[in-house]
Order: structure tokens, then sequence, then C-alpha cells
């Protein structure tokens, strides 16, 4: 996206680099010049106590303004593949616009385009578990066949399952950072982030190039993330967990909060367990998602077809498989079979796409009859 043009494009730069002048004191300022960003960039000190701004931030404006060379700010955001949205944006998240006191400056590496407007927040613990990477697989899949962005945060665990099988399943993704755009946190997951900016969705961060991954960023890069989106997933999180965050912003930006449920003895299900307590929507399959966020089925198309069983060994063992991981001693126990019969039919069935090994010897259900959803409601914008 080309943005050599703008001649006030390096002003909002700007002032996403000063401290102290938030979203609610920008406002404030281009209010007062009738919207000129390069006015209120240049504002004077009278000015700035009649707008409101008090005088610490006004020093840290002063200070920027002797300090940053604006041009070469905004050389080397573009040299670095990366192009800012601003409030005055045609192409800025209009859903996040939405949201109380939005990011006045994004920055963007890959590409945004106006179908990431249909977008739900998949998000949970770095310490996930067999059932929820399952889950997550099974969820985002269900997204995907339906068109919709799916939206993390590039963490491990959840948020890393949520991409890759986003990018796997031909989807588009969009990644929140808690850091600058030139960065990728963790580390391991610079080659998912290629994957991400290389055609099948973006980088997304409000933080200037350069700004490292601390702890005190995070919560402010869920607020995006939530606020990008229509609803939010929580799979699988801690009682402490940084996802838990991710649904307060949602609740209070009025998104949907949606939740897996899992087993109440599990740490890494207390988390969900305690948001359906609380109301969350219940989860049990990508449809719950879908339809209480008015997409709507179109029967006459499949998706997959269903899993019949092509012998009697095959059925048995179909008969005692989920979505939840079934040890194949459990499975020979269950289907009174010899174990070298179960070994030799779950291989089988492992290459036809039936079944999938998860953890150790492990087995789950891979796939399941479900139908390709068309979103057909117009976007309506919310009144403000």
């Amino acid at each position: 996206m080309s943005q050599q043009h703008d001649p006030d494009l390096k002003y909002w730069l700007g002032f996403n680099r000063v401290k102290g002048i938030g979203p609610a004191k920008l406002r404030a300022m281009l209010d007062y010049f009738g919207g000129s960003v390069a006015d209120a960039w240049f504002a004077t000190e009278k000015q700035l106590r009649e707008i409101g701004v008090d005088q610490r931030a006004g020093r840290h404006l002063r200070q920027a303004r002797m300090d940053l060379d604006l041009d070469a700010a905004l050389e080397q955001v573009h040299a670095a593949g990366v192009y800012l949205l601003t409030w005055e944006s045609p192409d800025y998240p209009a859903y996040l616009k939405e949201t109380a006191s939005p990011p006045a400056v994004l920055y963007v590496r890959g590409e945004m385009v106006q179908d990431d407007e249909w977008a739900v927040a998949v998000v949970g613990t770095r310490r996930l578990t067999a059932y929820g990477r399952q889950v997550t697989r099974e969820l985002v899949r269900g997204l995907v066949r339906s068109r919709v962005t799916v939206v993390s945060g590039l963490a491990r665990g959840i948020d890393t399952v949520a991409h890759k099988e986003a990018l796997d399943s031909g989807g588009r993704t969009l990644a929140v950072l808690g850091c600058g755009a030139d960065i990728v946190y963790p580390a391991e997951n610079r080659e998912l982030a290629r994957r991400i900016v290389s055609g099948q969705g973006a980088l997304v961060t409000d933080y200037p190039l350069g700004t490292q991954p601390e702890a005190k960023n995070f919560p402010a890069r869920n607020r995006i993330i939530s606020g990008m989106s229509l609803g939010v997933v929580v799979v699988e999180a801690g009682e402490r967990s940084g996802a838990l965050i991710t649904a307060k912003f949602a609740l209070e930006q009025d998104r949907e909060v949606f939740a897996v449920p899992g087993n109440i003895n599990s740490p890494a299900s207390r988390g969900p367990n305690r948001l359906i307590q609380q109301g969350a929507k219940l989860v049990r399959h990508v449809d719950d998602v879908l339809e209480e966020l008015n997409l709507t089925m179109v029967p006459e198309h499949s998706a997959m077809q269903m899993i019949m069983p092509e012998t009697a060994e095959e059925a048995a063992l179909l008969g005692h498989l989920s979505h939840e991981p079934v040890h194949i001693d459990d499975l020979t126990r269950l289907s009174q079979l010899s174990s070298g019969t179960v070994s030799s039919t779950l291989s089988m069935m492992e290459l036809k796409g039936m079944v999938q090994q998860v953890g150790r010897m492990s087995f789950v259900l891979a796939r399941e009859p479900e139908p390709i959803y068309e979103i057909r409601k117009e976007k309506e914008p919310k009144k403000q």
C-alpha cells in the first residue's frame, strides 16, 4: 500500500511516539484544530492549555518535536515493509474503530483486506493440552470454510495452533502483536509470521518499530484482538490467563464471548468453564459460533463426506472414538479386538484421514460431516 503522498501521515506517526498523548488527548487536539493533525503537532503551549493537555504531556510533545525526524521515521517504517493505518484511513478496521479510544495508528505488515472485517478471535493458554490443540484445529477449519478471518496473538500454544491451522486450511489470519511490527515474539514463530504476511494475512500492532515485547504491552494488545473481532472464542485458559483479559475486553466492547467446556479437573479448562458459568456461549462445535454471529448455512453444499467405515473393525473403533483423545489400550479394551488388529486398523484409518494421532498412542476423529457456511448478512455498523 503506497502512502508516500500523504503529507499528514508523518504527524500521526509522531503522535504515536509521544508519551502521555493517547487516543483521548489526541482526539481532543484534533477537535480543537478542526481535524488537522499537522496543526495539532505544532500546537503552542497556550493552545495545549486551552485543550486541557497536561504539562507533562506538553513537555513530551515539545521534546518529540525537537528529537524526531518524522520524514526519516516514516521512511524507516516503509523500509521495514510496514504501512500505517490511522483513524482517517478508509481501510482502518471498522469494528475496532467503533470501540472506545481505538488506537490512532496501526502498524501493518502484510495485507489487511475488506473481508477481514468478518473476523473471530481464537485465543487461549500457552500450556495447551492435546484436547485444546484438537478443538482449536476443528474450530478454525470451520471458520475458514465460512470465509471468516481468524485473529489471535501469535503467542505459544492456542494462538500458534490457530494461526497455523488457518494458513494450512487456506484461510486468512491476523496476528496482533505486543511489540513492534519488525519484531516477532516468540522467536520460534518467525516462519509462521513469514507465512502470514506472504499473502494470507497480516501482523498488526499499535507499537512503534523496535518496541520490545514487554509484559505491560500485552493487555493493550488483547484489547485490539477483541476489538477487531465479531466475537472471541476462549479454547483453554488458566484462571489468570491473558485470554480471560481478552474476553473481558470483548464484553466491554459489546462483542460475543464464547468458551469451550473442558474437564473440570484440568487447569487449562478452568478459565473457559468459569466464563460459561458467567454466561459465555458454550461451544461444542463451530456451528455454535457461526449461528450466534448471524452466519447462515448453505444446506445444498457439504464440506466433507461422512466418515463411512469400510470394515467391521473400523466400525468397531469408530464407535469408541470422538474428539477427546482415547489411548490405544482403551480402544483395545472397549472394542474387544486384539491389540494387533487395533494397531493395524488405526494405521489404515489414519492413512485414509479418518483418525488422527495426538500425543503418545492416543487417537481422535480427524473429521466429521460439516456444512459450508456463507456470510449472508450485510455488515451493519453499530450506532455510536
